[in-house]
């Protein structure tokens, strides 16, 4: 009936693309999502990075299905439940060292999360008598979500540029991209340790009693490709937020949970953030969820104050969500699912190099575990971009899928407007063949996107 309801008359949803529906999904099936014309679609990004273990997992489906037998919704205000305290309790577990009295906020999307984050630290410096430090630092091409506060913090300016007049202000220095802003002389330790330098610069300009906290994606993700830091440069990080008594807040939502081959990558660059903000890969496209993880010094500044949080959410530690994160978790954390991850993202890392390496639209290829991107250029040897005029990422979004194939093209990669990257972010549950399928189809759209171009692929 709900599909007679979509064809019979002009579709009710706000789409993004009000003029243009797009094709009817019905059902998943581990890696391929299925329209409703039958044709298969090999989820090579996840959809946004999101769905980790596929489209049709019997274990998750299992876990809701039991908690909605037994309890679907209570508000927080009268009731906890046992499903978020389960899950609060792993996740505490597998948190770097330094979150062990720490406590999470289960939330709904990675921009509640952002948000969150932001307001715990704000109020974690009122509690503890420091209420003039309200000021926040990020970095220019980063992404932290579409809600106005996540949006003050991001620096995607094509998000940002609408709602500017609505923004707080912000301070923003540049990013840990190599492959763009690496001097020629410079080795990757001494350009992370320049491009840090900024932080320090940054926080004594603005007065270092004023600012509260520094944001930063650990490996950037989608506005930049999944960019690795330089080595070094989150340990630089850490040391000047110490120094000057700033939160680190670390932004994992697309990088974390598994995707880059461990359940957090702060701990795979040998650092502990005060605050990390998870969602994506938590719930797996299997239930809208986020988290917020508070460290144990920012617990105990609010409870030795007001012992208050002073936010809240109508759906925070929803009991189906947080059942079905819980079983998300258990998958993913695994020692023998880590391993596949990185496993299979050598594989994929080895088959992007030898199909693209020498393209000469390819300027680089990038990324960690499940987390692998493709920057295209105009030009190789000067890595000039592609103009935004081009509209190269949603030409090759179109070709993908007209292949067969979800990925995640994104434009502005090279200064804010221009340059395109293509984003992988396969499920976990890939195998090998999915693999050749992901290269062949992916090159197949970039050949006739750049046919369409009149450039030679």
């Amino acid at each position: 009936m709900l599909g007679d309801i979509f064809t019979n008359r002009a579709s009710s949803v706000l789409h993004r693309d009000l003029r243009n529906s797009p094709p009817l999904v019905r059902r998943g099936d581990g890696p391929y999502l299925i329209g409703a014309d039958g044709k298969r679609y090999l989820d090579a990004s996840g959809g946004a990075a999101v769905s980790c273990l596929g489209h049709s997992d019997p274990v998750v489906a299992e876990a809701i299905r039991a908690q909605v037998d037994d309890l679907a919704y209570a508000h927080t205000s009268f009731f906890t439940n046992e499903p978020s305290e389960a899950l609060a309790a792993r996740l505490i577990e597998l948190a770097p060292e330094g979150f062990g009295e720490g406590r999470v906020a289960f939330l709904g999307s990675g921009s509640e999360a952002m948000e969150a984050a932001l307001k715990l630290a704000r109020q974690y410096f009122v509690e503890i008598g420091q209420p003039q430090r309200s000021k926040f630092i990020s970095r220019r091409m980063s992404y932290h979500g579409n809600s106005l506060g996540a949006l003050a913090v991001g620096g995607h300016e094509g998000r940002r540029a609408l709602y500017a007049p609505l923004l707080i202000e912000t301070h923003q220095i540049a990013p840990c991209h190599a492959y763009r802003f690496q001097e020629k002389t410079e080795t990757a330790e001494a350009y992370g340790k320049r491009v840090a330098a900024e932080l320090d610069e940054a926080i004594t300009r603005l007065g270092a009693d004023t600012v509260a906290a520094f944001v930063v994606e650990p490996i950037a993700g989608a506005t930049l490709g999944s960019v690795p830091p330089a080595p070094g440069y989150l340990r630089h990080i850490r040391e000047i937020c110490d120094r000057h008594g700033v939160l680190l807040i670390a932004d994992e939502v697309m990088c974390g949970m598994g995707r880059c081959g461990a359940m957090f990558v702060s701990e795979q660059e040998g650092i502990v953030p005060d605050i990390i903000t998870i969602a994506k890969g938590l719930g797996a496209g299997y239930v809208p969820i986020a988290a917020v993880l508070a460290r144990e010094r920012i617990v105990n500044g609010l409870m030795e104050g007001s012992g208050q949080l002073s936010h809240g959410h109508t759906y925070m530690s929803h009991a189906i969500s947080c059942a079905a994160g819980l079983a998300v978790i258990e998958k993913v954390s695994s020692a023998a699912m880590l391993a596949r991850v990185n496993t299979l993202g050598r594989r994929l890392q080895e088959s992007l190099l030898e199909r693209f390496s020498g393209h000469p639209h390819v300027g680089d290829i990038r990324g960690r575990g499940l987390f692998w991107s493709l920057e295209l250029v105009l030009d190789r040897a000067t890595k000039a971009p592609f103009a935004a005029e081009n509209r190269l990422a949603g030409r090759i979004k179109a070709q993908a899928q007209r292949h067969g194939l979800i990925c995640y093209p994104s434009s502005g990669t090279a200064d804010g407007r221009n340059g395109d990257h293509v984003l992988l972010a396969p499920p976990f549950i890939i195998e090998e063949f999915h693999i050749t399928e992901i290269i062949d189809k992916l090159e197949a759209a970039l050949k006739s996107s750049l046919k369409s171009l009149s450039l030679a692929a």
